[in-house]
């Protein structure tokens, strides 16, 4: 295991930001750690990288304790915070070689030149950073966290911010260093959770309240089931709400809704009935997993 974490607890006073949590995460893993603001995310991540002690349990990276081998942890692991802390009045190459210093690397030249091309910073190496795009500005960080090569990469909201071509890359970036490290990510984007993570761990109000592989987390709220149905003409909202068996209705736009039910019995047929009988016309009609935005919000919606 890359990361084993064992009754973590961190307290400031009578309050506890995280309460005796336990998970681990394996090599080639990218696990998406998600919860409200507050929730104990950060602090979780902080622990883990060595930016603060935990009150009680224990944390350990790649064998190695958080605490007592605090040192020898932080070259097991690489952290791009979610305010990425650069210096903006120097170069990007210059600042890559000063990180490449910090790590005491010999061959500094040549990891500076691959970090630059692995992360597209190649047409903006001679750019000033505070001159660079948030985008950009984002690469320079995951290069400054990868630089040494680290088996655990710590990434919080790193692509918050970023426009969608940005976000795109970034993504990519992301998804390919899961395939040799354990990545865990943290995010408020639920469709970028989907599409990176295998694994997903929930935390709300300090304690993990979800931890799942991806592809079974919907099971841990229920056994709900969502229809997605679209008219050709706009449809009144309670014309699905009255439907027997519907738990609520999310309206998409005035033709496009998703139907749900906490039921096991299958909605179309009631709703294609419904629709018949009030001469509505259906364009589309399929059924739906429950997304993570959706298990999420049936978690932590206290």
């Amino acid at each position: 295991m890359s990361i084993i974490v064992e009754n973590l607890t961190k307290s400031y006073g009578p309050q506890k930001a995280i309460d005796e949590i336990s998970f681990s995460a394996n090599k080639g893993q990218i696990l998406g750690f998600l919860g409200p603001n507050g929730a104990g995310k950060t602090t979780t991540m902080k622990i883990l990288t060595c930016y603060m002690p935990q009150t009680s349990g224990t944390a350990k990276v790649c064998g190695l304790d958080v605490v007592t081998e605090s040192f020898a942890v932080r070259q097991k692991i690489g952290y791009l915070a979610e305010h990425n802390p650069l210096y903006l009045d120097m170069y990007v190459k210059e600042y890559l070689k000063m990180v490449a210093g910090f790590h005491k690397i010999k061959n500094s030249k040549k990891r500076v030149d691959e970090m630059i091309d692995f992360t597209g910073l190649s047409r903006e190496q001679h750019k000033k950073i505070g001159a660079l795009s948030k985008g950009y500005r984002q690469r320079v960080g995951l290069a400054q966290a990868m630089f040494h090569d680290p088996e655990v990469l710590v990434l919080d909201e790193p692509t918050s911010g970023l426009d969608p071509n940005q976000l795109k890359e970034i993504r990519a970036l992301i998804k390919s260093l899961g395939e040799e490290k354990t990545v865990i990510l943290s995010t408020h984007i639920m469709q970028e959770v989907q599409m990176l993570c295998d694994r997903v761990i929930i935390i709300d109000q300090g304690k993990i309240v979800a931890d799942d592989p991806i592809d079974s987390l919907a099971n841990r709220v229920s056994s709900s089931s969502v229809v997605y149905v679209e008219f050709e003409d706009a449809c009144p909202v309670n014309l699905l709400s009255d439907i027997n068996g519907v738990d609520n209705v999310k309206k998409i736009t005035d033709r496009k809704f998703e139907v749900y039910s906490t039921g096991s019995e299958d909605l179309r047929k009631s709703i294609f009935n419904k629709a018949v009988k009030n001469s509505k016309v259906i364009l589309e009609m399929r059924m739906e997993d429950l997304s993570v935005e959706d298990v999420f919000q049936k978690l932590t919606n206290n």
